[in-house]
């Protein structure tokens, strides 16, 4: 979960957002300040910052270097075209158009993908139909 994240669902947990036209106009009376200071008091021990922390230097934020994703194994292998489909997100037109139209099902695409990965120097021409 993003620091953003994080901060959004202790604002809603605890109440504590200030409303964006809640400036205060003459300054803050006993109560009010009381108040406000153990919000703050709040803020500061959730999110682990001290008193010292806010006298020092901000240091600067370095974004993290992105992670590259290893591309997923296909698991769903169009026998005739290669089209192939790892499993995640939608579903592609061809392999739509191979269960409903062409006549294939769900295993025969998945041993073709299997056969595949078995076998990568070999390619298989015929139909699975039948």
């Amino acid at each position: 979960m993003s620091t953003r994240g994080l901060a959004d669902e202790f604002f809603e947990s605890q109440d504590v957002r200030p409303s964006p036209d809640a400036v205060p106009q003459e300054g803050l009376g006993r109560r009010e300040k009381a108040a406000l200071i153990g919000r703050i008091r709040t803020l500061m021990e959730f999110w682990s910052i001290s008193p010292d922390d806010l006298c020092g230097d901000v240091p600067e934020v370095v974004p993290a270097d992105p992670v590259e994703e290893s591309p997923r194994p296909a698991k769903y292998r169009h026998p005739v075209t290669g089209e192939t489909w790892d499993g995640a997100g939608s579903h592609p037109q061809w392999l739509r158009d191979a269960l409903l139209k062409q006549g294939y099902t769900v295993d025969q695409l998945r041993a073709a993908a299997t056969q595949a990965h078995d076998e990568p120097s070999t390619s298989s021409s015929s139909s699975l139909e039948g």
